[in-house]
């Protein structure tokens, strides 16, 4: 796998380079620390889309809440939009002074005229969103430990996981409605399982119609099989090997790998999911340069309470803006929606439903786990659209204090690094399987 990328101008040598020196070990190590280890998730949402199908009962599937005595104060006690310890202590002032306000234009309001105000700014605060977000508040929101419940192989597969991931590209790649996949695992086979050539098949057709399409059709589809590719690999590298007397050894699993990914066994599309991969890679880092002036100022500390820790998060958080700016291969997403002010207009609102409408799916997956890294995985990616396409109020921030033009919440923060450190990983993990084949000739 080697030469340039399709749609820019960076070579594959020079992101493992890049990702191998510069990005893997730091972002490996903020991971690690409190503000970005704990993510709230509630993995209790129905399906939107069809009926539930039951979830895995396989104990791998299993996700461990966090205790809320395990949690930081300075993370538990804070707003979701708030990241300072200021900010935090003036919550309860803050909450006084609206309610004040709001009683003296008019405190004559209805419980319903006030819902319906609160729905308003919800739906407001949604139209920068490029993915659905969980209700912090719900009951069902949970913290997790995102360190003791790693993404690897559980044993999810069949028809849950099929559905899924054919929703995905069956509903929302870029293509002509009146095209129709001629096999469906779900129903009774002849020939075996044909769940994984079904999916190659969905895959390639998609790509078909979409290689005829503009920049931003093409985009979007390499965005999810980008992402279907490196989910992929952490399975592929934290493989259950063996279980014996209750001790599971997990690890690279060869075949596995060369099953999803070899040019023969897939019929030549292996490599290309690589590929998109790697672009999916370098729109995450061009979204992470870009945001760099957000984090830069004072006001944001990445509060967990640990006055200590918070300085060196974010002093590591910085060092590793400072390494995406050096990249001298970005992405340019100027080049994206750069028609007529009003086609331009339309067809950045589609794409921003069609991968929002991929972030509501993540709620199907029947596998606790693969929900969870589902779900946080196109989170981040949504914050990096939502990033890439604010650079004019980025660009405005003031320094001192929160800008309404474009703010992040910390789940949103927690789930760009971590949805970015999958990628590095997966990357890097690519390399270690190019030895271990090496070593199998």
């Amino acid at each position: 796998l080697t030469g340039v990328l399709d749609d820019c101008l960076c070579d594959i040598e020079s992101i493992d380079d890049f990702n191998t020196f510069k990005i893997f070990p730091k972002i490996q190590k903020l991971q690690e620390r409190d503000y970005f280890r704990y993510y709230k998730v509630n993995l209790k949402r129905p399906c939107p889309f069809w009926a539930d199908d039951g979830h895995c009962s396989i104990k791998d599937c299993h996700v461990e809440p966090c205790p809320e005595s395990k949690i930081p104060v300075g993370i538990k006690a804070g707003s979701s939009n708030k990241y300072s310890k200021a900010a935090n202590n003036s919550k309860e002032l803050e909450d006084c002074e609206q309610a004040n306000k709001l009683g003296a234009v008019n405190s004559t309001l209805s419980n319903q005229s006030k819902e319906a105000f609160i729905d308003w700014a919800r739906y407001d605060d949604s139209q920068d969103h490029f993915c659905e977000l969980d209700d912090e508040r719900s009951p069902d929101a949970q913290y997790v430990d995102l360190l003791l419940n790693p993404e690897r192989y559980t044993g999810y597969k069949g028809p849950s996981a099929w559905r899924v991931w054919n929703s995905i590209y069956e509903e929302n790649c870029f293509k002509p409605r009146s095209v129709y996949r001629p096999l469906n695992p779900l129903a009774p086979s002849r020939g075996g399982s044909c769940l994984f050539y079904f999916l190659m098949h969905l895959e390639f057709i998609c790509l078909l119609f979409c290689t005829g399409l503009c920049l931003e059709k093409r985009v979007f589809y390499k965005l999810i099989s980008g992402l279907h590719a490196s989910i992929n690999l952490h399975l592929c590298a934290n493989y259950l090997l063996e279980e014996t007397w209750g001790k599971p050894r997990w690890g690279p699993n060869v075949k596995e790998f060369t099953r999803r990914f070899d040019p023969v066994e897939t019929k030549g599309e292996g490599p290309r999911r690589l590929k998109n991969l790697y672009f999916l890679y370098l729109i995450e880092l061009r979204a992470l340069s870009k945001v760099a002036p957000y984090f830069e100022r004072s006001v944001v500390d990445l509060y967990t309470g640990n006055g200590h820790e918070d300085a060196e998060s974010k002093a590591l958080l910085l060092d590793i803006f400072r390494d995406t700016k050096s990249f001298h291969m970005h992405f340019d997403e100027k080049s994206m929606f750069a028609g007529d002010k009003k086609g331009a207009k339309s067809l950045k609102e589609e794409f921003r439903l069609h991968f929002k409408n991929i972030s509501r799916i993540m709620d199907c997956v029947g596998c606790d786990k693969c929900r969870l890294w589902g779900k946080l995985q196109t989170q981040g990616l949504g914050t990096a659209l939502k990033i890439l396409f604010s650079e004019k109020e980025i660009q405005s921030l003031p320094e001192n204090s929160p800008s309404k033009g474009f703010q992040l919440t910390r789940q949103e923060i927690v789930a760009l690094v971590n949805a970015f450190g999958r990628l590095s990983t997966s990357i890097r993990e690519l390399q270690n399987f190019k030895v271990l084949l090496q070593q199998t000739r």
